[in-house]
């Protein structure tokens, strides 16, 4: 039995993005019913294929569903379909991305006899804006969110991953909606409706380099494989034996890079203290370092970096994952039966170690029913509350209070979107060691100037939170955040592993002061890991996971397709679990441990390469090419650095491609209408294609091809998003106030219950904003001790210099 066992979810439509949403309600023993048409749901011809021709990536969408076929000729078949629907309690329909001939339902008439129902409905661009009716694919839906143009050779084109990550993303966000919403059905006995958009799901990813482009374009460019914006080195190396995965964010790595790599005068030189600093020179720097990396493996680096605390790994190919022991003991990768063919696919990241997650599972058959599946109605959600509507005003999560420690990206992402939701979010910093996305720089000026007030990634990534500042060095700061601790829900960590433990705040403590409280650690290996001791970042997640092994061309070096891709991705897979674990939490009594591996959350981007190795079958790495669509790719347009995506998915939409750009013998020619055929001239498709891309604005050749239904996108900057028509047309960027910084731009959640975005209500705290507030109303200090605490520096709103934070290291021990 399963968190979620008590749950029925029904599935609709075809799009990667539903069916990833609903595959994390199966993890943890959701009923899930897939509706298929008789021909299956078009994902399982999605390549690529298996040695028995299954699909790996709709394997590791589906298995542990059961499969409904409906056919939408039959008298029967809208009769059917709303039974099943009137028996469910979450409803996840893909339709707007693809019908696969599904039947027609009335679902406002079903939630209107059912107000328990939990509806989410997704598509590419949400159902108004001018790119509301475009047609889309996975690739350029990323390329207009600014996740293609910035990855690859300077003189271009353009790289990007394969198609597998909008999906995962958006699905993702999907089930954040649904699950917050189990929890506020739980308290107040009602359903709700949720509409998702793909294209302002993956702006997760992108909103960190929007922000930070402010001001600053002249850095917002491609420069290189493996190099990015705003540190380096942040890249991929060649070693002795294998490749590397490198970061260095702060002073202190890079001197410590230089010093094990015995570059003194690298490390010496005052112009080569920030990474921005050294981006300047990325050349003659690597020139010098590049050589001496090849002098040793890169599991021998991995261990000194260890050592030397630097962020390192070891970038895996495939085969290296699937021989990966602890890989397999943790549950991130998992048996998984296709018919009669065995395999082995990325399991669910959401670690939770009370209540785990299905460890693999079978594929259905078109029309196959698993053995655990409920037969039957099931009616489930007339057990919470009352059956009557709620004030969407009222937040899903209202009731819940989080303790967030994070700090940087992925840690206050999970707990910046449990505060969109509603939750009371109390962050925690010091004026010792305020948030490093404040900023690292602790030179004099940089902190009278109060400049870590000013940084708009802190503000984008802690907004909606109240903010207190606490000495957890000090007996006095402990014992505040235990008396905090006692009426909180949930509690977020990304502190490295033993942190929190080494201050008296362990698991082991926390659960004997409130044993409903849920505890996430989000470390990058896990917490019990043999490497659990690895420092990183969200580059390093990305370089370990996997993925930069099927991005690029054959002969080619394992590719990065983002500065930090884990970080957005960690926290996301964060705030799931502590979804999950609240309605256990809510359910029982009980809160629990979550054990996040954030490298782990990173695989299910190559999830379908896993999958297809495990069976004998090579991975491919295809450039900009695509093992289903004939042509696709990124072509030139008129202008510097300008470029568009394209794809043709279908004959049909290759029809109308080869009518566009002016070769009617080619829409003609029947032979053509099949992709191998087009394979075997693919080169001269895409000469003819780049022929006429290379005289149109990239946003007139967009224009032009959507006008005629073909899938594609101008290749943004991130920067560029923040002029987006669509976005501006949907209010996506909403315009908040704040000290220091005055109005900017903020980006909203892709998840809307209605017309509009959820609504900002504060924004970021500044530093130790609301101690007076927090340690008076909630844990009853007076006026008195509050100075006390001032005047002692348990507390403060002001960060302190290098100076100031050396000086009081020094008189602590003779206090």
């Amino acid at each position: 039995m399963g968190i979620l066992s008590h749950l029925r979810v029904v599935e609709i439509g075809s799009s990667a993005a539903t069916s990833y949403c609903a595959r994390l309600f199966a993890d943890f023993g959701a009923d899930v019913q897939k509706v298929e048409p008789p021909a299956g749901d078009p994902l399982r011809r999605s390549a690529p294929l298996t040695r028995s021709s299954q699909s790996a990536w709709f394997a590791f969408l589906n298995f542990n569903k059961s499969s409904t076929i409906i056919d939408a000729k039959d008298r029967d078949a809208v009769d059917r379909l709303a039974d099943l629907i009137e028996g469910c309690d979450i409803l996840i329909d893909g339709r707007d991305v693809d019908r696969a001939d599904c039947p027609s339902i009335d679902v406002p008439a079903i939630r209107e006899r059912r107000p328990q129902l939990i509806y989410l409905t997704a598509s590419w661009f949400g159902r108004e804006g001018p790119y509301a009716g475009f047609a889309a694919t996975d690739s350029t839906v990323r390329a207009l969110a600014g996740l293609v143009k910035l990855v690859g050779s300077v003189e271009g084109p353009p790289l990007h991953a394969p198609d597998f990550q909008t999906g995962i993303l958006a699905g993702l966000w999907g089930f954040i909606a649904a699950a917050s919403s189990e929890i506020a059905r739980m308290e107040y006995g009602a359903g709700r409706s949720w509409s998702l958009s793909i294209y302002e799901s993956i702006l997760a990813v992108s909103e960190f380099l929007m922000s930070e482009a402010v001001g600053r374009t002249e850095v917002m460019r491609r420069i290189g494989v493996n190099r990015f914006w705003p540190s380096f080195p942040v890249g991929i190396y060649e070693t002795k034996k294998g490749w590397l995965g490198v970061t260095t964010a702060t002073p202190a790595q890079w001197r410590a890079f230089c010093d094990m790599l015995e570059l003194s005068g690298l490390r010496d030189d005052p112009a080569l203290v920030l990474g921005e600093d050294r981006l300047q020179c990325v050349e003659a720097i690597e020139r010098q370092f590049i050589p001496r990396l090849k002098a040793r493996t890169a599991q021998e680096w991995f261990e000194e970096g260890l050592k030397r605390k630097i962020p390192m790994v070891p970038v895996p190919a495939i085969s290296d994952l699937l021989e990966d022991s602890e890989k397999r003991a943790r549950g991130a990768v998992v048996p998984v039966v296709l018919g009669r063919e065995r395999g082995l696919t990325v399991g669910s990241m959401q670690r939770l170690t009370l209540t785990p997650p299905r460890r693999g599972g079978r594929v259905p058959a078109p029309g196959e029913q698993q053995a655990f599946a409920k037969l039957g109605r099931h009616l489930t959600a007339t057990a919470f509350g009352s059956s009557g509507r709620i004030d969407v005003s009222q937040l899903p999560l209202q009731p819940i209070r989080v303790v967030d420690f994070s700090m940087g990206w992925a840690g206050p992402l999970c707990t910046r979107t449990l505060a969109d939701l509603g939750a009371d979010v109390i962050k925690i910093e010091a004026i010792q060691y305020p948030d490093w996305w404040r900023g690292i720089d602790r030179r004099p000026d940089y902190v009278r100037g109060q400049m870590y007030e000013k940084t708009a990634r802190f503000c984008i990534m802690n907004r909606n939170k109240r903010g207190i500042t606490l000495d957890l060095k000090q007996p006095q700061g402990v014992a505040l955040a235990k008396r905090l601790l006692i009426g909180a829900d949930v509690v977020v960590s990304n502190y490295s592993v033993d942190v929190l433990a080494r201050l008296g705040l362990g698991y082991e403590v926390l659960r004997t002061l409130n044993p409903r409280l849920v505890v996430m650690s989000m470390s990058a290996f896990g917490a019990h890991s043999v490497h659990r001791d690895c420092r990183a970042y969200g580059s390093t997640l990305e370089q370990g996971s996997g993925l930069p092994s099927v991005i690029g061309h054959p002969d080619g070096s394992p590719m990065m397709s983002h500065p930090a891709f884990g970080d957005p991705v960690g926290g996301l897979n964060g705030c799931a679990a502590v979804l999950l674990a609240l309605i256990h939490a809510r359910k029982t009594g009980h809160g629990q441990f979550i054990d996040l591996g954030q490298i782990e959350c990173m695989m299910p981007f190559a999830a379908p390469w896993i999958t297809v190795r495990s069976t004998g079958i090579s991975a491919i790495r295809y450039g900009n090419r695509h093992p289903q669509f004939v042509p696709h790719g990124c072509f030139r347009c008129a202008g510097e650095d300008s470029w568009i995506m394209v794809a043709a998915t279908d004959a049909s939409m290759w029809q109308r491609l080869a009518l566009l750009i002016g070769r009617p013998d080619w829409a003609e020619d029947l032979s053509l209408r099949a992709t191998e055929t087009r394979r075997a001239v693919e080169d001269a498709i895409e000469t003819e294609l780049a022929r006429w891309a290379l005289v149109r604005d990239a946003d007139q050749a967009m224009s032009e091809l959507q006008a005629v239904k073909v899938a594609a996108g101008v290749a943004r900057l991130p920067i560029d998003l923040l002029k987006d028509g669509h976005l501006q047309s949907r209010a996506f960027l909403q315009e908040i106030e704040r000290r220091f910084i005055g109005l900017h731009p903020q980006p909203s959640m892709p998840i809307r219950e209605g017309e509009a975005p959820y609504s900002i209500r504060t924004a970021a705290p500044t530093l130790g904003q609301h101690n007076r507030e927090v340690l008076s109303d909630l844990l009853g200090l007076s006026d008195a001790e509050i100075i006390c605490l001032e005047r002692t520096g348990i507390i403060g709103s002001e960060m302190l210099s290098e100076e100031e934070l050396t000086r009081r290291k020094k008189m602590r021990p003779n206090r």
